[in-house]
């Protein structure tokens, strides 16, 4: 007997439309460079945003990228609700990923930031809560970095997880990395230049890195000072 789940009605953290169009020319290049096809994994998919970018041939699944080029897209995503949401999207831990190494031509994901979306408090007063946890309606599956607020454990998980990326990577594979710093008690958290140095040490180049503005929250202790943009790290695998 077949158990049927629900979809969940939305993610807290999706692709944002400058994300997605700072990342469609990129692939686009690499996939003419690979004589127009490419294969593409998001190991934190959530619902799936990343097959926007999917291509087939001539026939679009979304409006972005230009024309004659081929994009396989593949996303591995833990919380069952949003994996459901899409069909390409496989329900699998981005710590441990589903795939023989030298898999695919390039990953793109977006991680969870270490912010107070990963705040989990069960709130019950009424008042707003953007979060991981109560956009899914529920507490998030054990290793959702979705829980975990700045510090050694979402350092921890993500280095695993970039691990994973550059087992799964061809040879001189590319990764593009979406990802921010924040504001905690008034200062500015240097998230991205962990992620940075991190992947320098696991022999990832650093080609470019882009300021994609992005809207952001006006609520909450640190509205007053929300950063107003967020990065496209691109890399090179050696």
């Amino acid at each position: 007997m077949f158990s049927v789940i629900s979809p969940a009605p939305s993610h807290p953290a999706r692709f944002s439309k400058g994300i997605l169009q700072t990342v469609a020319p990129l692939l686009e290049t690499e996939a003419r460079n690979l004589e127009g096809h490419l294969s593409v994994l998001d190991p934190f998919a959530g619902v799936g945003g990343i097959h926007t970018l999917a291509r087939d041939g001539c026939r679009p699944e979304g409006a972005i990228l230009g024309d004659g080029i081929s994009i396989r897209t593949v996303g591995v995503e833990l919380e069952p609700e949003w994996a459901a949401q899409h069909p390409r999207t496989l329900v699998g831990d981005a710590r441990a990923l589903p795939f023989t190494d030298a898999t695919f031509d390039t990953v793109v994901t977006s991680p969870t930031y270490g912010n107070r979306m990963a705040d989990h408090h069960n709130a019950k007063d009424g008042s707003k809560r953007v979060t991981y946890r109560h956009t899914l309606g529920r507490p998030l599956t054990p290793g959702n970095s979705g829980a975990m607020q700045w510090g050694e454990r979402y350092r921890q998980l993500h280095r695993r997880a970039w691990e994973e990326v550059q087992r799964v990577l061809v040879p001189k594979g590319l990764f593009l990395l979406n990802v921010s710093n924040h504001i905690r008690q008034g200062e500015e958290v240097p998230v991205v230049q962990w992620h940075m140095d991190m992947l320098a040490g696991m022999g990832l180049a650093l080609v470019s890195d882009t300021r994609v503005p992005t809207a952001r929250m006006r609520f909450g202790e640190n509205r007053a000072r929300r950063l107003g943009f967020e990065h496209v790290m691109c890399l090179r695998k050696a």
